[in-house]
């Protein structure tokens, strides 16, 4: 069973062209197995030291979409870039991609079976803690997180357990992205039974009404209404000025749509069985993205139990291959 000794920030990566496509419905911030794929990577790297990783807390400080928009009344495209003419003067294809800028900050657990190292890295300003850090930040810097370039890390902390609260204060100003499963399980609840709208009617007096009902929604119905804008009549003979816009997302905090995981669709095929994969070391299989719903949340609103925040794999189950948090 995984034990946290320690807890390792990256402060203010800069990443450049990471993918802003996160599935095959959302976009706009990158999967998060782009950044829990990252850790593990590093830490595939870092086994000499005997060290393991566990789970990747995710905070954004800043991002830069890379999108064009030709006015503000039209859609937003994806820039693309062209590639490099071929060897025979031709020009190469583009590439439809969708990529963005970060600023974000990643904290890991860190796992110091090592009782040599684990007693050296008790003291942050010692000489071994400062070299395992550093050795850290360089072989991040060669890296990709989320398929983007790194170009810079502020700053590598070493944190004990019984200093996790100290966390929150070293990522501000930023947000972190949280789990926000309930908030789905009960915006499809509200679906199902109806969604109460407080109104005020031409008198201006407090009133309530129903947004019809759909006992067959689903989860992904639930998804699909937080994209929607709901504008409703404060009362029957409303004019243009009495009129008010409802989301469902309203007083839920930040809340998005964010890939958790992927599901099998097809038979787990033994190694070498299926061609042109990127390695043919390991079983293969298709699988679809699997969404549920999350939320940006400032670091002094996190909860008080750190380990809620950080997303961890979940052994694979009836073909689930998931992500979570506090489990």
């Amino acid at each position: 069973m995984f034990q946290t000794d320690f807890y390792i920030l990256f402060d203010h990566i800069k990443v450049q062209s990471a993918n802003a496509i996160s599935g095959p419905l959302s976009y706009g911030f990158p999967a998060l197995t782009g950044f829990t794929g990252a850790m593990h990577a590093l830490n595939r790297k870092l086994s000499h030291h005997n060290v393991q990783f566990g789970g990747v807390m995710v905070a954004c400080h800043d991002y830069e979409l890379q999108t064009y928009q030709s006015s503000s009344f039209s859609d937003r495209t994806f820039k693309q870039t062209r590639n490099p003419i071929k060897r025979d003067g031709k020009t190469a294809s583009i590439i439809e991609e969708g990529k963005i800028h970060l600023d974000v900050s990643l904290v890991v657990e860190l796992s110091v079976p090592n009782d040599e190292l684990f007693g050296a890295l008790q003291y942050a300003g010692s000489q071994i803690a400062q070299d395992f850090l550093q050795e850290c930040k360089d072989l991040l810097w060669k890296q990709r997180i989320a398929g983007g370039s790194v170009l810079e890390i502020g700053d590598s902390q070493l944190f004990k357990v019984e200093e996790d609260q100290d966390i929150p204060l070293a990522l501000m100003p930023a947000f972190v992205l949280m789990d926000a499963k309930q908030d789905l399980v009960n915006i499809t609840e509200e679906l199902r039974t109806g969604i109460r709208v407080e109104q005020l009617d031409e008198n201006g007096n407090a009133q309530q009404s129903f947004i019809k009902a759909q006992p067959e929604a689903t989860a992904l119905d639930a998804l699909l209404e937080m994209a929607t804008l709901h504008h409703i009549p404060n009362h029957i003979n409303a004019g243009p000025s009495d009129w008010q816009t409802y989301s469902v997302k309203k007083g839920r905090g930040w809340l998005v749509p964010i890939p958790v995981g992927y599901q099998a669709i097809s038979p787990l095929f033994d190694a070498v069985k299926v061609q042109h994969c990127r390695t043919q070391q390991y079983p293969s299989q298709y699988v679809e993205t699997i969404y549920s719903l999350g939320k940006w949340v400032f670091p002094l609103s996190l909860p008080k139990d750190l380990s809620q925040c950080f997303w961890r794999y979940n052994a694979p189950q009836n073909n689930l291959y998931l992500i979570s948090q506090g489990e």
